[in-house]
């Protein structure tokens, strides 16, 4: 059996994070999705939060062989637990090239695990999680850009980063 992860902080998850996802989905018999808790950043929602959102998101699609956890340590340490053999991250532009080459290379000097990069979608590839919250922070439509239930939540959690109820 073929176990990939797609670990990414997902804050918040994407429309091109889902298309990564639903793709590896069809490529490996099970996919880990993996919220990766990063003690050096500040996210906008708790990593219990992203877990549900993605697990929602997926909920309606069939995807049965996808799993949707955290956690707080290292990628590889997370694949050897569960016998994953690839990484796969999805690339937008060049410099997501530049640096998740080097991540790749320590991951597969820490554990032997290899990492696939999928090209994003042509459609979807502009789309980022700081773009997102940079967008819906200036009042602009984040519709599309992320599921319809992420839309209400932004909205919600800018209220609060702003001091209103």
């Amino acid at each position: 059996m073929t176990i990939a992860v797609c670990p990414g902080s997902y804050d918040p998850v994407t429309a091109g994070h889902l298309d990564v996802i639903e793709r590896s989905a069809r490529i490996f018999e099970t996919v880990h999705v993996v919220v990766a808790i990063n003690s050096a950043k500040t996210p906008m929602f708790p990593a219990d939060t992203r877990v549900d959102v993605i697990s929602k998101a997926l909920s309606n699609d069939g995807y049965s062989n996808v799993v949707v956890t955290s956690t707080d340590g290292l990628i590889t340490d997370y694949c050897t637990a569960v016998g994953a053999t690839v990484i796969v991250k999805g690339l937008r532009q060049n410099g997501d090239y530049e640096a998740e080459l080097g991540m790749a290379l320590v991951n597969r000097k820490l554990s032997s695990v290899e990492t696939m990069f999928l090209p994003a979608n042509p459609i979807l590839e502009h789309i980022s999680s700081t773009i997102v919250k940079d967008v819906a922070r200036h009042g602009g439509d984040v519709t599309g850009m992320v599921p319809d239930c992420v839309v209400g939540m932004l909205a919600e959690a800018l209220k609060k980063e702003k001091g209103q109820s």
